[in-house]
């Protein structure tokens, strides 16, 4: 018998992440603390703004590229924000979710043999995507001695004639290590020099600690012109399950993604784009707010974490995560988490799942009740104890 799935396919491995979150949803008793997720509801303004839609018609098929009003509203945000200077007709798209749109731009770009350098640990979308297309994946490390942020010297040595794109992801899921400016001068120098594109994931720019600033690469002098600045409402407005992104790129890169949407798509949600105007033009006040509380999570298990015998942490300055050591523990990051699944009942992601350098790490979220933190930390520890004891592998 013929084989009816495509080799595409099943050269996609599953992830180790999907792994342990659906082993998580099976049992009870579980601290989800995989799930990269704000456990805020969306502002009220914003759902009244989606229930007023839906009384006012707005029931239909929008344009391929998004509403006008909402690409005009996200341009304008961009302009402000990031410094990025956009047209909003021919340089805006709206997607259904930064997933569709990471998807759509490397397919837009990427030629089957082509490379595309991404980040390791990264999130694991961008290899799926590059190999889609058929193009070829290069790892770049980000290494915890250098606080999880790129290496330029690295990066440049594995560039060639085949390098099409450098994808970068600041603040980074899953360390929460946030790129600098200076850190973004030598990349937009590495890419103007071997006249690479760039793919800027910035979802969690809003969420940032301590003296840590976010800069979008493509606000820097001859970059924009080669970036596709890829953004969500999911994070900074806690609407993951409207499934609403956008990208910012050239008008010819722009153009090719949006022939992406109408055949996979047809078009973004048109409710949810109703209520992102309501989310980029109301008030902002609930954005500081979130991040105050994600601080003292933050703090608080990263405090925990380092009290721990065999456990190291670094204080992530982005995001919701936290990317602990567990090398002392000998074992791998995969039966790690599982065994904290099972023991201690806390779901965590491992490491591996992110790429071959966040092996010997795990990634927790912290993006869930102080209550629940306490809790989980508690357990932890005591199911960390018994792992150095038994030498558990």
């Amino acid at each position: 018998m013929k084989r009816y799935v495509s080799e595409r396919m099943y050269n996609l491995p599953v992830s180790s992440i999907r792994i342990i979150f659906e082993k998580a949803r099976s049992m009870e008793d579980i601290i989800r603390l995989e799930l990269g997720e704000p456990d805020m509801n969306t502002p009220t303004h914003i759902i009244e703004a989606a229930k007023k839609a839906l009384d006012n018609g707005f029931t239909h098929y929008t344009p391929i590229s998004g509403f006008e009003d909402l690409r005009e509203a996200i341009a304008e945000k961009a302009k402000i924000e990031n410094g990025i200077q956009a047209d909003p007709k021919s340089e805006v798209i709206v997607t259904p979710g930064a997933c569709s749109a990471i998807y759509c731009a490397i397919l837009s770009i990427v030629n089957p043999n082509e490379e595309a350098l991404i980040p390791d640990p990264g999130w694991p979308h961008y290899e799926a995507c590059v190999k889609m297309a058929g193009g070829t994946p290069i790892h770049y490390p980000l290494l915890e001695r250098n606080d999880f942020r790129i290496d330029p010297y690295d990066l440049a040595a594995r560039i060639n004639e085949r390098t099409k794109v450098i994808i970068i992801n600041s603040p980074n899921n899953p360390t929460g290590a946030v790129l600098t400016r200076n850190d973004l001068e030598v990349i937009a120098k590495i890419a103007k020099e071997n006249d690479l594109l760039v793919i800027s994931d910035e979802v969690y720019e809003k969420i940032v600690y301590d003296d840590a600033e976010h800069v979008s690469i493509a606000s820097l002098p001859g970059m924009q012109e080669r970036t596709i600045t890829i953004n969500a409402f999911s994070k900074t407005y806690a609407m993951t399950g409207w499934r609403l992104g956008y990208a910012i790129a050239p008008a010819e890169i722009i153009a090719e993604m949006a022939k992406l949407v109408l055949y996979t798509s047809t078009c973004a949600n048109s409710i949810a784009q109703r209520a992102a105007i309501a989310a980029l033009k109301g008030p902002q006040s609930f954005i500081n707010e979130m991040v105050e509380e994600y601080k003292r999570r933050r703090d608080f298990v990263v405090k925990r974490l380092n009290e721990i015998e065999g456990i190291s942490c670094k204080l992530p300055r982005g995001a919701f995560y936290v990317f602990p050591n567990i090398k002392k523990l000998k074992i791998s990051s995969f039966n790690c988490a599982y065994y904290l699944l099972q023991h201690a009942r806390v779901s965590v992601v491992p490491g591996v799942g992110f790429g071959e350098y966040g092996e010997g790490y795990i990634r927790i979220s912290y993006a869930t009740s102080m209550e629940k933190l306490e809790e989980a930390m508690n357990r932890m520890e005591k199911t960390f104890k018994r792992m150095l004891e038994n030498n558990i592998d």
